[in-house]
């Protein structure tokens, strides 16, 4: 008899046991409380978001001052997308009328900055055209919405840097090469300078136009190609494409000039290779080229002592 009340008292544990793990498992989180051990984050750490009003009726445009990379919506009650042939620009509207729950929208951009938005509905939104200030343009300060965002294609190097980097190189407009151009058609195309820094090489290129006519840029073109190509032989060639680009102009105009910034990952040539770098014409056939040899990437001007203009 003893032995039978002693097994029902077990069974009596074992059931209340193993409602209690239920019913803590099934238990949602409240406050500060989670399942397993936790540290609260400080406020430090947290990326302020900012206040957007969106509308059914109406849309609201997001002037970011780089190309967005990335786009997360918190919920199905609004829609983003960017605006055609402009990669800094996002729409944003609401999908529901009146939705009641506040969502968010993310946003990250090739400068490596990171936006964050608490999403609300207005009817009448009191901010249609918003301009997402570039800190480079404050003074160099960092606001609270900025963020250690890394790129694959930039390696280690962060998209900050390598923004500024370009900028300083722009700002300086300073000639280093003098061998290495081409001139026809009344255009010259010429290599001012060439740096490297943490893996990446930095072309920086000017277009002189001394025709009265404009001449504008389709794109320009980075491509490693043989020296000599024997008739009858395929030609071999590796295209290269810019990771950043510093004031890419689409067009210059009668006697003007203009020059830029490109960065690529760095590489090198063997002896029977040369980079080939072509600029042309949008409907037009004024296609100028010049050529770069493995040992005028070797002379690369190494940029640790450059000083950053912000």
């Amino acid at each position: 008899m003893k032995k039978i009340i002693y097994l029902m008292m077990m069974a009596m544990g074992m059931s209340f046991l193993a409602h209690a793990q239920s019913e803590s498992s099934t238990k949602r989180s409240q406050g500060d409380f989670y399942q397993g051990m936790s540290k609260s984050i400080p406020n430090g750490r947290v990326v302020l978001p900012y206040g957007l009003e969106v509308s059914f009726e109406k849309t609201v445009h997001l002037i970011f001052p780089s190309s967005i990379r990335y786009v997360d919506l918190g919920s199905s009650n609004i829609i983003a997308g960017k605006a055609d042939d402009a990669e800094n620009v996002l729409r944003v509207k609401a999908s529901v009328r009146d939705f009641e729950t506040e969502t968010n929208l993310s946003v990250i951009c090739e400068d490596g900055s990171f936006y964050s938005f608490n999403v609300k509905y207005a009817r009448e939104p009191e901010k249609l055209n918003i301009e997402m200030q570039d800190f480079l343009s404050t003074g160099g300060r960092l606001p609270s919405n900025r963020s250690e965002i890394y790129f694959k294609e930039l390696g280690s190097e962060h998209p900050i840097l390598v923004q500024l980097l370009m900028k300083t190189i722009y700002k300086n407009n300073k000639r280093r090469i003098k061998h290495i151009g081409m001139r026809q058609f009344g255009i010259s195309f010429l290599l001012r300078a060439l740096y490297a820094h943490n893996g990446l090489l930095y072309f920086h290129t000017r277009v002189d136009n001394d025709t009265n006519m404009p001449y504008t840029i389709d794109f320009i073109s980075f491509k490693v190609v043989d020296k000599k190509v024997a008739k009858r032989t395929a030609i071999q060639e590796q295209v290269l494409q810019p990771l950043r680009a510093y004031n890419n102009v689409q067009r210059i105009d009668a006697d003007d000039t203009e020059h830029s910034v490109f960065v690529l990952e760095q590489f090198s040539l063997s002896e029977d290779k040369q980079l080939e770098v072509s600029l042309y014409e949008r409907n037009g056939g004024r296609r100028i080229t010049f050529y770069v040899q493995n040992e005028d990437l070797l002379r690369a001007e190494a940029i640790d002592d450059l000083k950053l203009k912000w």
